[in-house]
């Protein structure tokens, strides 16, 4: 990359140079007019001491007398600076200051000496042969009758005028530098004021470009310059409002994206994540944060072919795709999708949203809802079922049977007590519900230990049939502040269950302690005990591990709902550690 140069080392040489250079033409130009001026003077004060000559030398010539022509041009020699010499028009020399003019070559091819054959004065520069210079000659006719009988040629050495010359050029080179020193100066001087505004302002720019847009640029003097600087600080301050205002929606977005519970994901035109949410991150791995998603392809990042088919399909038909997708990334997750076509503010395509929302307890609920839908139905059918075949029976006949009539009879009112017993439970679970919701049950001290032997004495019987010793383990004068009734109740059938799932001749645990400002009940049997896979469901309505073996025990199969309610109503917990072939135990946490 070519480096970049600062104003003013683009403004000052330039300058620089343009003055250099006008210097140098306007010196070159005065030394050559200077040097032709002195060569035209020159000629002139030749022409004018030939002139001088002219009546002194022409005396001689008629008649001739070259000896006598010779002597007055060295006494003219030997007195002046100049040479003269005396020639005729054929070219021989008859008189020179210099030399002898027997010794002296045929002048007649001197460029001036044609000129003045032909009449009229001529002129040349040269390199003289006999004096070893260059020369200025001049040549002037002498003339009898208009007929040039005779020739005067003056003639100096040019070194003298180069002498002149060389003085002259050196006070002009002096004088110019001297003024090309002080333009350089003034040049500089007005370069540095001509980019120091615009400096100022490249330090305004980097201070907007860093963000700094409250930043004020100082107008320089110049109009040009202090508009230029006036638009950049209205430009600051449109740009820092525009983004307050696009950091104001941001952050409104980002806030409402961050509230909300669905997940939500926009990608690009070629499946990249370009923003996601929290929620959406916790659903597909709460590891990670949402800055290590942007960018990167959804593919890559959630690895459910379901979801890239679900974006893919957007994509390329524009459709609104939605479904349920199974994760197993935080544990088994339902997820349902929903990704609709992302389009900007001119309806042009630019990606897809996608919208997250774990509907994993609500399909779970909703499976529930099911099973209890089919289990009560199921529950009721049963009795119903049986005692409306009884009855038919009765009707066709067997009335008139007295043995079979009570039996019929005793087996249609045991189906009216289950039957009576699954509503009165379903009433009260409701009840239960309803109070718990409503935070409307009432909570007073009570002995913990009294609830327990109270619930202790109503399965006692049950227990005595099976020989079940049943181990209380509670200090005394231990109370909290709970509704007694609804917890004695949850823990007779903790304990009914207990006994109904117990060998002949075990025993059953009940143990309550304070842990933490916690109440803890527990009842531990040492029978059959419950498979792993049941656990999760054990508290479900009508859920049951053996189904078979449960109803020939007895009960409406709410008994475990009930407690659960009962327990959330004074929002506790409720669990259950269980091995089979170990027993289990459950445990109340108030």
């Amino acid at each position: 990359m070519k480096k970049k140069i600062k104003l003013i080392w683009q403004l000052y040489p330039s300058y620089l140079l343009i003055i250099l250079i006008s210097m140098t033409a306007i010196g070159w130009y005065s030394i050559n007019s200077l040097k032709t001026f002195f060569l035209d003077q020159t000629v002139i004060y030749l022409k004018d001491q030939g002139h001088l000559l002219e009546h002194e030398i022409f005396q001689y010539l008629t008649p001739l007398n070259s000896k006598y022509i010779d002597t007055i041009c060295k006494s003219i020699g030997r007195d002046s600076s100049i040479r003269v010499s005396v020639i005729l028009p054929n070219g021989d020399v008859i008189g020179d200051s210099e030399k002898n003019p027997s010794i002296m070559d045929n002048h007649s091819d001197r460029p001036e000496i044609i000129k003045a054959s032909g009449g009229n004065s001529g002129s040349s520069i040269r390199y003289s042969r006999t004096i070893k210079k260059n020369m200025m000659y001049v040549a002037i006719p002498l003339k009898k009758n208009n007929k040039t009988i005779a020739i005067i040629r003056t003639s100096i050495p040019l070194t003298f005028i180069d002498n002149k010359l060389k003085s002259i050029e050196f006070q002009i080179f002096i004088g110019g530098l001297i003024i090309a020193l002080l333009a350089s100066v003034i040049s500089l001087y007005i370069s540095r004021r001509i980019s120091r505004p615009i400096e100022e302002m490249k330090i305004g720019a980097e201070q907007f470009a860093k963000g700094n847009l409250s930043f004020k640029l100082h107008a320089p003097n110049t109009k040009e310059l202090a508009s230029l600087c006036e638009a950049m600080n209205q430009m600051a301050v449109h740009l820092q409002n525009r983004i307050k205002t696009v950091l104001h929606q941001q952050n409104e977005i980002e806030s409402i994206l961050s509230s909300m519970i669905e997940g939500v994901i926009a990608v690009d035109k070629e499946a990249r994540i370009l923003n996601i949410n929290n929620s959406a991150v916790n659903m597909i791995n709460k590891a990670s944060k949402s800055i290590d998603y942007i960018g990167k392809s959804i593919q890559e990042k959630i690895r459910n072919i379901s979801v890239y088919e679900f974006v893919k399909e957007t994509l390329e038909n524009k459709k609104i795709m939605q479904g349920d997708v199974e994760f197993n990334i935080n544990g088994k997750q339902i997820i349902n999708i929903c990704s609709t076509p992302l389009s900007d503010s001119m309806k042009i395509p630019i990606g897809a949203l996608i919208v997250l929302n774990d509907v994993t307890q609500l399909r779970h609920l909703e499976n529930i809802r099911k099973d209890f839908v089919a289990n009560v139905s199921h529950e009721i059918r049963t009795p119903l079922t049986t005692i409306n075949g009884f009855v038919e029976t009765l009707l066709s006949g067997a009335m008139k049977n007295p043995d079979e009539n009570e039996r019929f009879l005793k087996i249609i009112d045991k189906h009216v007590k289950r039957l009576t017993a699954i509503i009165e439970d379903l009433l009260q679970l409701a009840k239960i519900e309803q109070n718990g919701a409503n935070k409307t049950i009432t909570r007073e001290n009570g002995d913990i230990r009294d609830m327990i032997i109270s619930a202790v004495q109503v399965c006692e019987l049950k227990a005595h049939d099976k020989n079940i010793t049943i181990n209380v383990l509670c200090d005394e004068n231990f109370s909290y502040n709970l509704n007694i009734p609804l917890i004695e109740q949850a823990v007779v059938n903790l304990l009914d269950n207990a006994i109904k799932y117990s060998e002949k001749n075990s025993k059953i645990d009940i143990q309550a302690k304070l842990e933490s400002n916690n109440l803890m009940i527990s009842i531990k049997d040492y029978g059959t005990g419950i498979p792993k896979e049941h656990l999760s469901r054990l508290f479900e309505r009508f859920y049951r591990v053996d189904k078979a073996r449960s109803r020939k025990l007895g009960g409406t199969g709410l008994g475990l709902a009930i407690v659960k309610h009962i327990v959330q109503a004074h929002e506790g917990s409720v669990n259950v550690e269980s091995f089979p072939g170990k027993g289990s135990n459950f445990i109340i946490k108030i």
